[in-house]
């Protein structure tokens, strides 16, 4: 089993003992940065702390020596906003420092997306996401649709806002086989069911997966409302996407 002092990175270290309280992200984190290269560690750490300058010219220098696109991906962008997407979730870190993160992955993404597409990669699935009808938050839902985009997921936002029909609309445009919904305010929660009722009404439902996310979402209320899954955070999402996925298949 690795243990803290495995991991080269001093900030991924302390970001690790000072930040994460779940002894099973503790343990999982720790596994995952003890075993890959200082190089990824080095460009997860500068993503942590929002810094795109950084990530950039990271980012550029590892493909120039030769390490592999989806191992900078993996092992140092998403495992970087791995710990921004806990940090989000405790309230230990708020809005700017999650968009200045965001920024700092779309710095590195601009370099991986192109070699993933030239390289003929097949997206995993296509997904739909979207925050339900009378919510305006987009911060957690945008930060599940960058690591959705990371993992090789092909994603369509549907940004905020959105109708029962806008869904129908672009389950039946985009041929998707997983839907999100994502709520944070509790008055919005009921949308979330609404709109599985309209789509089992437009004859749909059997069409895509649906998975449910946002703060005051609960596994209890997904499993009332006939969700397919539900994600906590947006690692969470990814893993249930995967999921999902392979169930649809």
């Amino acid at each position: 089993m690795a243990e803290l002092s495995d991991i080269a990175n001093e900030f991924i270290r302390q970001e690790i003992k000072e930040f994460l309280e779940r002894p099973e992200e503790i343990a999982r984190n720790i596994e995952l940065f003890a075993r890959i290269r200082p190089a990824m560690q080095d460009i997860a750490a500068a993503l942590i702390e929002g810094e795109d300058g950084d990530v950039d010219q990271l980012t550029k220098q590892a493909l120039e020596e030769g390490i592999d696109a989806l191992e900078i991906m993996d092992d140092g962008l998403i495992a970087g906003m791995g710990i921004v997407g806990i940090k989000f979730r405790e309230a230990l870190i708020f809005v700017p420092e999650v968009l200045a993160c965001a920024r700092a992955m779309k710095a590195g993404m601009n370099y991986i997306e192109p070699i993933l597409s030239d390289s003929g990669v097949e997206p995993v699935a296509k997904v739909l996401m979207g925050t339900v009808k009378g919510d305006l938050h987009d911060i957690g839902k945008n930060l599940c649709i960058m690591m959705l985009r990371g993992s090789g997921f092909e994603v369509v936002d549907l940004g905020v806002d959105t109708s029962e029909d806008e869904f129908i609309d672009a389950i039946e445009e985009h041929r998707a086989g997983i839907l999100g919904m994502s709520a944070l305010l509790t008055t919005t929660m009921p949308n979330m069911a609404k709109t599985i009722e309209a789509l089992i009404d437009a004859d749909v439902r059997d069409d895509v997966m649906i998975m449910v996310g946002g703060a005051p979402v609960t596994q209890e209320f997904a499993d009332d409302m006939g969700a397919d899954g539900y994600g906590k955070d947006a690692l969470s999402c990814v893993s249930l996407a995967k999921k999902l996925a392979g169930e649809k298949v």
